[in-house]
């Protein structure tokens, strides 16, 4: 006896989120502090390092999930990026260049210049409206910590209405305990907005992506943002030997994707979760030394390695009914 709806691999769908550690152009912007991404920087960022990071990026995005139903991410939420040029430049890149992706970014306020986007299929996803959420942090003087913004974007995935947020949260730099406060605050000002779309929507569905500099039992994640109707699947991806970022030899969780109990619902027409992981493949790693198995980044401080990101790829796959 078949299922009542298809159990076939065209009807699952890759939603990704990637951190691709500084992707700057090497050109000099005044507004922000870029000045090590240029080819008289402190990195020597040249155009053939920049034009072989996009490749590697646009190859390594149009693998997640592809083992598991044949073709690249639907979707896919990436932090640290510098501007729309160079978001463009991947979706032009060789991997990726037939896949039909669009793009929505904002500018955000970031002292560095780094933003938060998202690109897309056209064939699987519809933008409806997009907004950049302000994360309005102060100093103990009262004056403004600029950072990124929240990007909101309402669309049509598949048919199907739903509120994708994608987040890069306040870093912890100046120490985990010290910063908390700001990622709490981030937390609180993505729930408003959740809040905000519950009195619009009778059950919304939210997927919310993003580097949170948190792991998914930290205080910001765990007690200020997740409510009943959320679910975190990455709560069982991070162990001691397995993450999507390493620091002094220990595994975190800090990239997530954590969506509305709606995706557990049943029903024709919609989507319903299958599966969440880590995109931790072999060629995405160092395959030797004493970073072996950590992902393969571009720079170790001001040592050029040639790789992809300082982070791993996370996804999740979602059954169309």
């Amino acid at each position: 006896m078949k299922p009542p709806f298809s159990q076939s691999k065209e009807n699952i769908h890759t939603v990704a989120f990637y951190n691709l550690e500084n992707l700057f152009d090497t050109e000099d912007d005044s507004r922000t502090i870029d000045d090590d991404f240029t080819p008289e920087g402190r990195k020597k960022w040249d155009e053939e390092k920049y034009l072989k990071k996009i490749y590697k990026l646009g190859d390594a995005i149009a693998n997640i999930g592809y083992d598991k139903n044949g073709k690249s991410p639907a979707i896919v939420g990436l932090a640290e990026v510098e501007n729309e040029k160079v978001v463009e430049d991947l979706i032009d890149s060789k991997k990726l260049q037939d896949k039909g992706f669009d793009l929505v970014h904002h500018d955000s306020p970031d002292e560095r210049g780094i933003d938060v986007a998202l690109i897309y299929q056209k064939e699987f996803f519809e933008v409806i409206n997009t907004d950049a959420i302000p994360l309005l942090l102060y100093n103990e003087e009262g004056e403004r910590d600029y950072t990124r913004d929240i990007l909101h974007v309402e669309g049509l995935l598949n048919g199907e209405l739903v509120h994708i947020f994608v987040n890069h949260w306040p870093s912890r730099r100046k120490g985990a305990e010290i910063t908390s406060e700001k990622r709490v605050k981030a937390a609180e000002t993505l729930k408003r907005t959740l809040n905000e779309v519950k009195e619009r929507e009778e059950n919304p569905s939210f997927i919310i992506m993003g580097d949170f500099n948190d792991d998914p039992h930290s205080e910001s994640i765990k007690n200020h943002l997740l409510t009943s109707d959320l679910y975190n699947p990455m709560e069982k991806l991070l162990s001691p030997l397995r993450g999507s970022l390493n620091y002094n030899s220990q595994w975190n969780l800090f990239d997530q994707i954590i969506f509305s109990h709606s995706f557990f619902q049943f029903e024709k027409g919609t989507h319903q979760f299958a599966h969440a992981d880590v995109f931790d493949e072999h060629f995405l790693a160092e395959w030797k030394g004493r970073n072996k198995d950590n992902p393969f980044r571009t720079y170790a401080g001001r040592k050029y390695l040639g790789g992809y990101s300082d982070h791993f790829p996370v996804y999740i796959q979602l059954k169309l009914l």
